[in-house]
Parts: structure tokens; C-alpha cells; sequence
């Protein structure tokens, strides 16, 4: 290990993390701190403002006391929730709002009166017509908070992506910049022209002057304390949109699926392409190259997890950890139809209701709905196949994919190889990687593992019964 390291920042819907890695990959030091999830109201999902920069902070100078003697730093980079968004003061930096989460869904019959929009929306923007992104969420602060309200009014307000309040209050420059995998997510935001969209901020009721400045995903973001030293922030970018990038540079015959609170499936692409149902994105930007994604989502994965947990009264975690093959494979689960957290894409409904079709035990119950996630997964596979040349592989990381029975499943149900790299935290991995300033010898984290499909007759019954299931829910 040479003396020069990188911090990748983390900020995720459950904790902050301060990871440090060496220029080949190599996890040198971590450290992370818990933020509370709340949830106020039906569909409503916050997280306390103060409490996410304090964890940031906790973890920063937790992983700075961590780091052997004799490493330096040299370079940090944040990656943040995507879609969700904060209001604050422009000169004091105190927080108007909470942090709404990118779950939330709170201002759902707005967006259903712009449904006459929606065509229009998704070209401009590559995003379906949604509450889940940041637009709507403004909207709201603004019209319902009257703090906000009257920091627009005189000219102190400041609003926009998670990503740039953290970048205002950690940096010593106080930047009000944003970058543009989290600038996609707001439906205000073009990734054609990489800025703002006149035309969605009219919509919206959005004043530009409000916002921050579109920059590239590599750009001088300001200074950052590490214990006694300062340190440049030079990359921001999204949790998810680091995913792609955590074992080196993208392959575009490939499929990225991250299972976290939700799932998310990317497909790199070099050049935008409108797609509906599918989303498109800017992952990547730098003075030399643009990369983008077709993107599905998933929103009912952990979130699922946590809902049957709640409901059934059981540890939906240790349960998934004691399914294998030939304990799937031995029981007739019934059907589940998820719309945890809202149905994504491909079929785009905000209140749809979760179901169960028929009856069965808790194991059964708890079978469909961990395939109800893959289903979900594969018809966004389906989509993307349409567009491009054949994928070849699924790369899976995130929690829900230690279980072999999640990738060994995905594999059968997709006649895919699904490869699992040892290191499943793609996300700071992915960011340390591009802090790296990529370097062609960043290692993977590992010996991935291959999971090689194996005909199921009986698995793709149960898919083709959910989905016609679905097809009807979904009208």
C-alpha cells in the first residue's frame, strides 16, 4: 500500500459511512453512524436534517482516528440518497425542512394534476411522471412550510438535492452546487443539456435562483476537515449511480442491480435514449465523458423485508438467511403482488395496494414476497433487452444479494449468469473508485461469485402467473 488514500462519504437511509481506500482498492479504514427514519404521516418518510450532517461528521472524524500512521488522504468524494431533498437558509445554513426521503410520496395529487404532462415530462427530463422525485417535494415545502415560504420571499432560500445541503454545511467554501446524478432525480433537471429545465420549472412553479448551479460529477466542490487536515471534495454523485462503477469501468452488455431499501436496475449507456417506462439518468460527467443508465426501480425490496416483518411479527432477515434451494423448492407459495413503498417502474402506480393472491404459511408468504422482488426485477430486465445489444450478465451487490438463494433465483428466472462480487457495499467502492481518478489496477474487492441459471419450469409458471396478476391490478 503506497501512503496516498481516499475517503468515499456515504450517506444512506439508514447511516452515514466514512470508508478509506488505496488506490487499488483496498479497504483501508471504516466507520459509520446511524440516522432514525421517520415517518410522520401515510406515505410520508423524513429523516432529521441536523442528525444526517451529525453523522457524517461522526463518522468523518470516527474513520480519520481509524486510518494506520503513515497514510494521507489526499482526497474525498459524497455520494447521497438520491430524490431526496432539503430547504435551507442560503446564509445561515439552518435547515427549513427535513430531509424528505426519496419514499416519500406526500404530494402524490399534485403530480396526478399534471398527468396531462407526463409525455412531456418524461422526454425532457427521462422520468416518469412521479412523487417520488424531488419536484413535487419543493413544491410542497414551498406551499406548507411557511419557513420556506418566506425564505423565498426574501431571497434567503436555498433548496434542492441532500446531496448539495451536505455540501453547504460540510465544506468550508459553503458551495451551493449540485451535481447531476442527483440534479436527474429532481424532475427539474435535463440530461440532455446537463441543466435545469425552463420548461419543468415553469411547471412546477420552481424559480431558478432557488436552486443550485448544475456541475459536473468531478469538479472542485470546496474543502473538507479530516481531524487536522483539509482535504478536497471532488466528486458528488449518487448512491446508486456509483453502483455501476465499484469494479471498475461499466460494461455495457452488463445489468446492475443493487437490492437495498429498494432495487435498482442500470444499464450503461453513452448516449441518453428516452425509453418508457424505463428512466434515464446521468451517472457520470467529467471534462472527457458523459455516461448514462436506463434505470428501473424496484421500490418494495428491504423496505418489503421491513413491512413483513412488521406485519408478521418475525425477523424477515434471519428468515431469508435460512432459505436455500431445496426449502424453496419443496413448498407452493401463493402470489404477492408489492407495492411497498409505492409500485415502480414498469408500472409507475404511487398508492397501489400490496396483496397477497391466495393463502398460504409465513414461509410461503415470506417465498412470494422475496420472489415478488425478482419478478419485479426481471420484467425491468425485459425492458432494457429491447434496448441495445443482449445483456450478457446481472451484477448484483447490496445486502439482499448475500443470499444465494436471491442470486441462484434471479439467475434461473432470467436465463442470465448473475455474478456476486465478494464486496456487496458497491456504493462507497464504486465512489472511491472514481475519487481514484479511476485507476486501471482498482481491484474488485474480491473473488466474485457466479451463479449459472438452471432451468425452473416451475419458477417461470409462478412469473408468468404474477404477471398476469399484476397486468390486471395495474389496469
Amino acid at each position: 500500500m503506497d501512503g496516498n488514500v481516499y475517503l468515499a462519504l456515504d450517506q444512506g437511509g439508514h447511516a452515514s459511512r466514512a470508508i478509506v481506500f488505496d488506490g487499488r482498492g483496498e479497504l483501508i479504514a471504516q466507520a459509520f453512524a446511524p440516522i432514525a427514519t421517520l415517518r410522520p404521516a401515510a406515505g410520508q418518510v423524513e429523516h432529521d436534517p441536523e442528525e444526517v450532517i451529525e453523522s457524517l461528521l461522526t463518522a468523518t472524524a470516527d474513520v480519520a482516528e481509524h486510518c494506520p500512521a503513515g497514510v494521507r488522504v489526499v482526497a474525498a468524494g459524497l455520494a447521497t440518497q438520491r430524490s431526496s431533498i432539503v430547504c435551507w437558509d442560503r446564509q445561515t445554513g439552518r435547515a427549513l425542512s427535513p430531509v424528505i426521503s426519496w419514499q416519500d410520496r406526500r404530494n402524490v395529487q399534485f403530480v396526478e394534476g399534471l398527468a396531462a404532462h407526463a409525455t412531456d415530462v418524461h422526454a425532457r427530463t427521462g422520468l416518469v411522471l412521479s412523487p417520488h422525485y424531488g419536484a413535487s417535494k419543493l413544491r410542497w415545502c414551498l406551499d406548507n412550510i411557511p419557513a420556506v415560504a418566506q425564505a423565498a420571499n426574501s431571497g434567503r432560500l436555498a433548496f434542492g438535492p441532500l446531496s448539495s445541503f451536505i455540501l453547504f454545511r460540510l465544506l468550508d467554501e459553503r458551495p451551493l452546487v449540485v451535481d447531476p446524478a442527483n440534479a436527474s432525480r429532481t424532475q427539474l433537471y435535463s440530461p440532455t443539456t446537463r441543466d435545469w429545465s425552463p420548461e419543468l420549472l415553469s411547471l412546477f412553479g420552481i424559480e431558478t435562483r432557488h436552486l443550485p448551479r448544475a456541475v459536473s460529477s468531478r469538479y472542485a466542490f470546496g474543502s473538507l476537515v479530516l481531524g487536522t487536515d483539509r482535504l478536497p471534495l471532488c466528486v458528488c454523485t449518487g448512491d446508486q449511480s456509483a453502483v455501476p462503477f465499484a469494479f471498475g469501468p461499466p460494461h455495457f452488455d452488463s445489468a446492475y442491480v443493487n437490492v437495498g431499501t429498494g432495487a435498482f436496475i442500470q444499464r450503461p449507456l453513452d448516449a441518453p435514449m428516452v425509453a418508457a417506462p424505463l428512466l434515464t439518468s446521468v451517472v457520470w460527467s467529467d471534462a472527457q465523458r458523459v455516461t448514462y443508465v436506463l434505470e428501473g426501480s424496484v421500490n418494495g425490496a428491504g423496505s418489503a423485508l421491513d413491512w413483513f416483518s412488521e406485519t408478521e411479527g418475525i425477523d424477515a432477515y434471519r428468515m431469508l438467511a435460512s432459505l436455500d434451494a431445496s426449502s424453496v423448492a419443496s413448498v407452493r407459495p401463493p402470489l404477492f403482488l408489492n407495492g411497498i413503498s409505492g409500485l415502480g417502474s414498469p408500472f409507475w402506480i404511487a398508492d397501489f395496494e400490496s396483496r397477497f393472491v391466495d393463502t398460504g404459511t409465513v414461509e410461503e408468504k415470506f417465498i412470494a414476497l422475496l420472489d415478488s422482488i425478482l419478478f419485479l426485477i426481471r420484467v425491468n430486465l425485459d425492458e432494457m433487452q429491447h434496448r441495445g445489444p443482449p445483456l450478457n450478465q446481472i451484477v448484483i451487490t447490496g445486502g439482499i444479494a448475500g443470499a444465494d438463494v436471491v442470486c441462484q433465483r434471479l439467475a434461473d428466472l432470467t436465463s442470465l449468469p448473475v455474478l456476486r462480487p465478494a464486496e456487496r457495499e458497491a456504493t462507497s467502492r464504486g465512489l472511491a473508485f472514481l475519487v481514484a481518478n479511476q485507476p486501471a489496477d482498482f481491484n474488485a474487492g474480491g473473488e466474485s461469485r457466479i451463479f449459472y441459471p438452471v432451468p425452473d419450469v416451475a419458477l417461470l409458471e409462478r412469473f408468468l402467473a404474477w404477471l398476469k396478476e399484476m397486468k390486471q391490478a395495474a389496469g
